[in-house]
């Protein structure tokens, strides 16, 4: 008499369960490398904000952007870093330009909300502990209340 080639339901039922406990196992490694892509990509766009709004503020203190005397030299919001401003002691009045382009908070959630509005600013007048917006932009934060894996909030970052 001969046997069949084949495997049993019991064989396979054995694979089967190996495979899911396999699987269950890689789900929560790539929700951590998911999330650790987006912190990384957080706190690439802060730097990159937060260093054109210091070239911002080194140009104004440097006279090639006019301020007021009772302003603090910081730009007016996060728009004129991309829209740019004019440079008076250029020749033939060119452009400042400082971001080619305003990042987005990778945290936010909403597309339709434009990119200026996913960002918390601080003006240069709040204390720290209590950031609010005010006539200029000093820093920005993330909006988002999540806590990042090194157990900071975000928008303590």
């Amino acid at each position: 008499m001969k046997r069949g080639r084949g495997f049993t339901l019991i064989e396979l039922m054995v694979t089967v369960a190996i495979v899911a406990l396999l699987a269950s196992m890689v789900m929560p490694l790539t929700e951590v490398a998911a999330q650790r892509s987006k912190e990384e990509e957080l706190r690439a766009d802060l730097r990159e904000i937060r260093s054109a709004i210091d070239a911002y503020k080194q140009a104004t203190d440097e006279g090639r952007i006019p301020r007021a005397a009772d302003a603090s030299g910081y730009p007016p919001n996060l728009e004129v870093l991309v829209n740019g401003v004019v440079d008076p002691k250029s020749p033939d009045q060119r452009r400042l330009y400082f971001l080619r382009r305003l990042p987005r908070d990778p945290m936010a959630t909403d597309p339709a909300v434009p990119a200026s509005q996913t960002w918390g600013k601080r003006s240069y007048e709040s204390p720290p502990d209590e950031p609010r917006e005010g006539k200029d932009v000093f820093d920005v934060y993330s909006l988002s209340e999540g806590v990042g894996l090194n157990g900071t909030p975000y928008r303590e970052w």
